[in-house]
């Protein structure tokens, strides 16, 4: 084998760590970006879709270094408890909106350790896709030989990195696994759904009923105003999960007094029947 063969297989085992090296950073990078899309969404329920979507394709966009910078302080927080921060918007008129964050803590000296790893593993790609070729003198064996052993010692570091990376991956996956279970049963429903808390308090705004009385009303308003009778004939075929002793009233004009989204008036017919009639304040 003649020294150009020589050099070409040294290039060739050089060549083949770098693209190793490169492909899990890309993985690193893609599960990061993953994270930071899903562990927080906050918006009108009928819209989380579109917000989680425009959520993903920001952070398409953004840089390793970018990624890293919301990573730590916004994912991984300092301290034992994250800080709770009121959900803007919610409860607003008659569309409920729902919010949540994941929050992984830290010890300080843990977290101040992470973040130096993570600038370390940023400034190592860095090194790798712009530099690399000017660090090592890869048209001779020792050169090659010399890259080929500093590529093996940071694959292993990237691997390192990546498996922290799946391992907080796989406990976001876990928290949000039990928070879709929550959110399947009986008291979720009635917390998000139906907008009543496990105290029993009733958050009227966002609560299913008042939810199901606005679409009657745009189903079936007259000049604004709509006939509760009319109305509770469409709901028990719309909404016939939807009744007033869900939410301790035992009559529906008690629900539109007590919700107090409701204007309630009362009408006489030529026949002297009195019917009840109301629209959105």
């Amino acid at each position: 084998m003649d020294e150009h063969t020589d050099i070409a297989a040294a290039q060739w085992q050089v060549q083949r760590w770098l693209g190793r090296c490169v492909l899990v950073l890309q993985q690193y990078e893609g599960l990061m970006k993953n994270i930071n899309a899903h562990r927080e969404l906050s918006g009108a329920a009928s819209e989380l879709s579109q917000i989680k979507q425009a959520r993903i394709e920001a952070l398409a966009t953004k840089t390793l270094g970018q990624s890293a910078g919301e990573f730590v302080g916004s994912f991984l927080v300092k301290g034992d408890r994250a800080p709770v921060e009121p959900a803007s918007g919610y409860g607003t008129g008659d569309v409920a909106s729902i919010s949540f964050r994941i929050n992984m803590c830290l010890p300080e000296a843990d977290y101040i350790q992470t973040q130096a790893s993570m600038k370390e593993l940023v400034e190592l790609r860095n090194g790798l896709v712009h530099h690399f070729i000017e660090r090592f003198d890869l048209w001779s064996i020792e050169g090659c030989e010399k890259a080929h052993a500093y590529l093996q010692g940071v694959y292993v570091r990237i691997f390192e990195h990546y498996t922290q990376l799946r391992a907080y991956a796989g406990e976001m996956k876990e928290t949000m696994d039990q928070m879709a279970a929550f959110l399947q049963s009986d008291a979720g429903i009635d917390i998000f759904v139906n907008g009543i808390s496990p105290d029993g308090q009733i958050h009227w705004p966002t609560s299913g009923i008042v939810g199901a009385l606005h679409a009657a009303v745009r189903a079936l308003a007259i000049d604004g105003w709509t006939s509760l009778d009319t109305a509770k004939l469409w709901l028990a075929e719309h909404h016939p999960e939807q009744q007033p002793a869900k939410y301790r009233c035992p009559s529906w004009p008690q629900v539109l007094h007590e919700s107090r989204c409701f204007e309630l008036c009362y009408r006489i017919a030529e026949d002297d029947a009195r019917s009840a009639w109301f629209r959105p304040r």
